[in-house]
């Protein structure tokens, strides 16, 4: 008996790690290979489906119409870069009327949505345009499909577990658990991976729309004071250390502009909200 669960446990092992190698392709903006598990097409479509219910658990899109149409321009600009502009994703940026948390977010496809409590915080484009390239930077690094390629894989495995320990009454709660929790933290750190590559497209996308990237350093700065120093360790959080991701940001801009920032980029406007 305890034979044939080992077999079966292999069996589903197996599957899962041959349809996540399977779904291997590369990204032409990224130039890494990765597992997605869903198309380009899937992407735009699952993004489309998903964004009226997301802005709603934001308030839903702010009234201000000067604001929707400051932020889309913003946003318009950064998309047209070749880097971008060649992709099928369909880029649209809304406000959201939440005036208590401090967020922004990208679905598959190219919703991006940004809270009014963040872009409350910001003192000038140049800080709107880095985290608004940020989260294009998730959509056209497909993290999206890239995260739930490797909870496919994760689930397949964790189930492999749980037949393999099970016993005769088919208990197996213990061993599955570990298993579920070391799944878990392998997530969160490809949720950090995604972040510090979602930073380093920003610094790409936003310098190439002509900002200047340095502003993307002082977001980490803005969302470390929204943050009210509370935070849990970084081993336990999809977000890297907003100090780490400075450095990381620096190091980035160094590459890119060796001799230094070029001064023809720019911080933009000053932002003012009504």
């Amino acid at each position: 008996m305890r034979r044939g669960r080992l077999l079966i446990a292999v069996v589903m092992a197996v599957i899962a790690v041959i349809g996540y190698y399977a779904s291997r392709e590369v990204n032409p903006i990224t130039g890494k290979t990765q597992s997605v598990a869903l198309s380009q097409e899937q992407e735009v479509a699952l993004g489309l489906q998903s964004a009226p219910q997301m802005a709603q658990e934001f308030g839903g899109p702010d009234p201000d119409a000067s604001v929707q149409s400051d932020l889309e321009q913003i946003g318009r600009k950064l998309v047209r870069q070749a880097k971008v502009a060649n992709t099928p994703y369909r880029f649209q940026f809304k406000v959201l009327r939440d005036e208590q948390t401090v967020n922004a977010f990208a679905l598959p496809g190219g919703p991006v949505f940004i809270t009014r409590a963040l872009l409350e915080r910001f003192e000038n484009e140049a800080q709107l345009a880095g985290v608004l390239a940020h989260e294009v930077g998730h959509v056209v690094g497909r993290h999206s499909a890239e995260q739930i390629a490797k909870t496919q894989l994760g689930q397949g495995l964790v189930g492999a577990v749980g037949v393999a320990t099970s016993d005769e009454s088919g208990s197996s709660q213990g061993a599955q658990q570990m298993a579920a929790f070391v799944a878990q933290m392998t997530l969160m750190k490809y949720g950090r991976e995604h972040e510090l590559e979602a930073d380093a497209l920003g610094v790409q996308i936003m310098s190439d729309a002509g900002y200047d990237p340095r502003a993307l350093i002082n977001v980490m700065t803005i969302l470390a004071k929204a943050s009210g120093g509370s935070r849990q360790p970084e081993f336990f959080s999809t977000h890297p250390d907003p100090g780490n991701r400075q450095e990381r940001i620096r190091q980035e801009i160094a590459t890119k502009f060796p001799d230094g920032v070029p001064g023809q980029l720019t911080i933009g406007r000053r932002i003012t909200l009504p």
